[in-house]
């Protein structure tokens, strides 16, 4: 017998929301993909969360084209907003500013006439957040993200392979550096001295190529760093000449050689 609790979890959602989205022209799957990504934001106290559409089809249990072509009406509905792209999938959040959802007569297909502000508000909000400017050349972010770039970029052109960061964006490279320091806490020199290294590392240099790659790495690519830079210890040669003294001093102390086994 199921025996949910609000202990065990809960998903706090306005009730000014809930009021409204039961007035919203919904279909089935439109719902459904509204409740997962209410699940995986608000169920955890955020307001955005990267879901691609595999996660999605399989959390609703449908397929994937269903969710693509679901998810697309929603956002172009600005009822779900797209915050950022990456390589897990889209960061997407739920637009709780309800007078910005856009009516759709789901039996006919048939949309409003939208107005010339509603357009452009949902034009904006369609913009991935990559692709509006949020770090400048003055950042320091942008700087990190600049040095490692220029380095990846001589790896890959000596690898023959310069195609692999010819699309690389720096805002996506700046923000996974921020996250890098800001949220991962990691020091920026060590951050630095991990870029110059990786780099140079005849096996990672090539595995390396973005800074979400090193952010995702950067643990393991820190220990082995270091594990490398650590002077070797010579193995400690055993004192022959100890042993047999101490084999004599067991000898003459009456005991039976054959028991001596050098350590005692």
């Amino acid at each position: 017998m199921a025996s949910p609790q609000l202990e065990k979890g809960h998903t706090r959602i306005a009730n000014e929301i809930l009021n409204e989205i039961m007035k919203l022209n919904l279909n089935g799957t439109q719902f459904r993909l509204v409740l997962a990504i209410w699940r995986f934001t608000y169920g955890f106290q955020r307001k955005k969360w990267e879901m691609s559409i595999s996660f999605l089809a399989k959390t609703i249990n449908t397929s994937r084209s269903h969710v693509d072509r679901e998810l697309k009406t929603l956002i172009d509905r600005n009822i779900i907003q797209v915050q950022d792209v990456t390589s897990k999938g889209r960061e997407l959040s739920f637009n709780k500013n309800h007078q910005d959802w856009l009516e759709k007569d789901v039996e006919e297909g048939k949309e409003v006439k939208l107005t010339k502000q509603q357009k452009t508000k949902i034009a904006t909000n369609k913009i991935p957040a990559a692709a509006k400017k949020k770090y400048d050349e003055t950042n320091t972010y942008y700087k990190m993200a600049i040095y490692f770039y220029k380095m990846v970029e001589r790896v890959v052109q000596d690898a023959g392979i310069p195609h692999l960061t010819k699309k690389a964006n720096m805002q996506t490279w700046s923000d996974d550096m921020r996250k890098l320091v800001e949220i991962d806490e990691v020091d920026k020199k060590l951050v630095k001295d991990v870029m110059d290294w990786v780099v140079t590392d005849p096996f990672w240099k090539t595995n390396i190529l973005s800074a979400r790659k090193l952010r995702d790495k950067f643990p393991e690519l820190a220990i082995k760093m270091k594990s490398q830079k650590q002077p070797k210890q010579k193995p400690v040669q055993s004192d022959y000449r100890d042993k047999e003294i101490a084999l004599q001093q067991w000898i003459a102390e009456g005991n039976d050689p054959d028991d001596f086994h050098g350590n005692n």
